[in-house]
């Protein structure tokens, strides 16, 4: 039996810990992970990949067209923007949101800026515009899904302009 109170440090240290002395390497291998998925991050695999391809292919189809006409100055929307009486600085970021969407190194941080308008498109809509709300609803789940699908992307984005 070892003591405690032992002069010897390692001694001391094992017993604590419950090893025998030169026998330390056992309880070291116990603490290395099984496997390396606490060190490795989740990669989506190739459905989900596709699936978020063809969800953001599908917003972008939706979403492009009218932000092409947003920042082509279309009367429709210089009008739709003058009602919402936010100026018409919004319509150019919205338009530039809506066609960023289409650029695959963009996709992540457009669809998380995407989110956060169409958030205030529910609100706008069914409070000042007094339209349904229900398509700009569905759009932010979608464009949701795509930022939360492309986060890691979105990360490494912002980490190079922030580094610059």
């Amino acid at each position: 039996m070892v003591d405690i109170n032992s002069d010897n440090p390692a001694h001391s240290a094992n017993a604590i810990t419950g090893t025998r002395p030169g026998h330390d390497k056992e309880r070291r291998m116990s603490t290395i992970p099984k496997n390396n998925s606490e060190t490795v991050a989740h990669t989506p695999g190739r459905a989900t990949s596709i699936g978020v391809w063809i969800l953001q292919v599908v917003l972008a189809a939706i979403i492009a067209g009218g932000g092409i006409s947003k920042l082509a100055g279309d009367p429709v929307m210089v009008d739709m923007f003058a009602d919402i009486g936010a100026g018409q600085w919004l319509r150019y970021l919205v338009g530039a949101l809506e066609v960023a969407l289409l650029i695959p190194a963009l996709a992540g941080l457009a669809s998380l800026g995407l989110a956060a308008l169409l958030t205030g498109a529910v609100i706008t809509d069914q409070f000042v515009l007094e339209q349904s709300p229900w398509l700009p609803l569905a759009l932010l789940v979608v464009a949701a899904v795509i930022a939360r699908a492309r986060w890691s992307r979105t990360e490494a984005v912002v980490g190079t302009l922030l580094r610059r």
